[in-house]
């Protein structure tokens, strides 16, 4: 499989796959967190075989024969690296290959170890956002717990190492309410993200999609095109298409669609979309 339909296939499955993956926070609006209440969801206990190991062997069922060959070629290096040295620049190479093949969840592993060698803010950002990236691209419900308290970890432990960075909260925002912590708190954090900054786009894209999840469409509207006013994307306009397709704005959520469709790198998967278009305009 080529390297453009892997990305373009893991995007669209985000895309569609990942609202709806959501546990919903019941009784919650962003007025009830900003008042305190709001019910609190327990995080799920993480499975402990979900390792490296299993996440790399289940990615390399989509990359093809070539590309698994080099990456396994790679982590023999690693088991035999000598040095620390040696095993980091190894550990960064593997990181970085996952990366380019858009696999969030073996590379996310990567990073993590990355992080724990130079125990830097940014190191363990950049961990928990891959660790972020894999819950919200996973299939496997077993896994999106791991890597999900993994990015809880990441970002607790970035925080403390750089209390100001709004990357790192807006990270832990998103993994808590993914389920990893109190998701009251994770969008209590994420409020006062986009009231320091309101151009943060991870930020107001999760919010939106919080307000999807508790029935607070009108809002998702305005959270949606804010951020596509600012940065337009596949994920902004299909969300805001579904949104407006639940207020019964038909016309307008053809046409958040369509520009989601002609976003779509390769017209095949713009099939499921003409779908939604079809049902909505018989």
């Amino acid at each position: 499989m080529k390297q453009k339909q892997i990305v373009v296939i893991v995007a669209v499955v985000a895309v569609i796959g990942y609202l709806y993956s959501l546990p919903p926070v019941k009784g919650s609006t962003e007025a009830s967190v900003k008042k305190g209440t709001g019910s609190v969801a327990q995080a799920e206990k993480p499975s402990t075989n979900v390792t490296i190991q299993t996440v790399s062997a289940s990615a390399k069922k989509f990359i093809g024969d070539t590309l698994s060959a080099k990456i396994g070629g790679l982590e023999d290096q690693l088991k035999n690296a000598g040095t620390d040295a040696d095993k980091l620049a190894l550990e960064q190479k593997l990181a970085k290959q996952w990366d380019v093949i858009n696999q969030p969840g073996p590379a996310a592993f990567y990073y993590q170890a990355i992080a724990r060698s130079e125990n830097t803010a940014e190191s363990w950002i950049v961990a928990g956002n891959h660790f972020n990236d894999a819950y919200k691209q996973a299939q496997d419900t077993t896994a999106q717990p791991v890597f999900d308290a993994n990015a809880v970890e990441a970002f607790q432990v970035a925080t403390k190492l750089k209390p100001e960075s709004l990357d790192a909260k807006t990270g832990l925002g998103i993994a808590y309410v993914n389920g990893g912590g109190p998701p009251m708190q994770g969008i209590g954090l994420l409020l006062d993200v986009v009231k320091q900054d309101p151009t943060n786009y991870n930020a107001e894209l999760n919010l939106g999609m919080f307000a999807m999840k508790s029935g607070q469409f009108e809002k998702a509207v305005d959270r949606f095109k804010t951020i596509i006013a600012q940065k337009p994307g596949i994920e902004p306009y299909f969300y805001l298409a579904e949104s407006y397709k639940q207020l019964g704005m038909k016309q307008e959520a053809i046409a958040a669609y369509e520009k989601c469709k002609t976003m779509m790198p390769d017209p095949t998967f713009g099939q499921k979309i003409d779908e939604y278009i079809k049902e909505l305009k018989n």
